[in-house]
């Protein structure tokens, strides 16, 4: 006879209500995770991980003037090595990758400018600054096109009454990376503030309202307080920009005109990929070009893993 009765009693009841052989607790939940999880699952092999297989494969091929392709190793390869023009493209996208990083501190300025207390008008301010985001490229590209115009456009027009001479910023090698930088910097600033006010939001007031009491001005409030605790959201913001600068073309497509002598200074690779999948019929170097942008692109996410340990701090 037990000491204790109704432990007994319950280790009894535990017993008859043990699963039957053979089955697995959780099995009926396991399977319908699964079928939640299906659509995405079916959705990233067809449209992502089936072309990285294709492309990859298509890197090792040559491809017929009337369809059709031959396997011809690792030449393509050599070919986007060897390429000057490559590695012009390449230099010319890390800098527009450079340039757009820069969205991210006007952003969180402008976020930590917008949540003060008391201030009317948020969201207003907040649309006008995401308007230009989802504004179709074509229609950026072709205004700025019109405000950068040497001759009539709005720019040097302004400048002009500075005293600045005219200048072709989109035909000039020297300014056309740059023209075209701000451009980005201007388009993507909205979706950057976006997403650090809603950081900036979830940082509890008692930080703040216990840094007042203290004396701690806005500086200091913004330096001590939202900077530090904003770190993982800048830490997602500066990997998407960086990946996306990295694929720019549709901007750089608009703007630069086909007989603009600034053409190949402005150039980005997946510009390059286009000319040569698509005008020269070179898909299999242009597939080689494409699966070497991947890996850049692979390798660079992975150090701004490795760095983000020194300086983001999750609660």
């Amino acid at each position: 006879m037990s000491v204790f009765p109704a432990t007994a009693a319950a280790k009894s009841a535990g017993r008859s209500r043990a699963p039957a052989s053979g089955a697995r607790p959780g099995s009926r939940d396991q399977r319908v995770a699964y079928w939640f999880i299906a659509p995405l699952g079916i959705g990233f092999a067809v449209f992502y991980f089936w072309p990285l297989l294709q492309t990859f494969y298509f890197s090792f091929t040559e491809f017929g003037a009337f369809g059709g392709h031959t396997f011809i190793g690792t030449d393509n390869y050599a070919r986007v090595v060897k390429d000057v023009t490559v590695w012009q493209a390449l230099g010319n996208t890390l800098i527009y990758s450079a340039i757009g990083l820069t969205a991210l501190p006007v952003a969180i300025v402008v976020a930590a400018l917008l949540n003060r207390r008391g201030l009317r008008g948020v969201p207003v301010y907040r649309a006008l600054y995401f308007v230009p985001f989802v504004t179709l490229p074509v229609a950026v590209g072709l205004v700025w096109n019109w405000l950068y115009n040497g001759d009539y456009g709005l720019v040097n027009e302004m400048l002009g009454h500075l005293g600045a001479d005219r200048t072709y910023w989109i035909s000039d090698p020297s300014t056309a990376v740059y023209a075209i930088g701000t451009v980005m910097v201007w388009s993507t600033t909205g979706y950057y503030l976006v997403i650090f006010m809603a950081g900036i939001k979830g940082i509890p007031r008692d930080y703040y309202e216990a840094a007042e009491l203290d004396g701690a001005g806005a500086l200091r409030r913004f330096f001590s307080i939202t900077l530090p605790l904003l770190g993982p959201t800048l830490f997602f913001a500066s990997v998407i920009c960086m990946i996306n600068s990295l694929q720019t073309f549709d901007l750089i497509y608009i703007m630069m005109a086909e007989k603009n002598p600034a053409i190949g200074d402005t150039q980005s690779v997946v510009g390059l990929f286009y000319k040569w999948a698509f005008i020269e019929n070179a898909q299999g170097a242009a597939a080689a070009l494409a699966f070497l942008l991947m890996l850049v692109i692979a390798a660079l996410t992975y150090l701004q893993f490795r760095i983000q340990r020194r300086w983001v701090h999750h609660a």
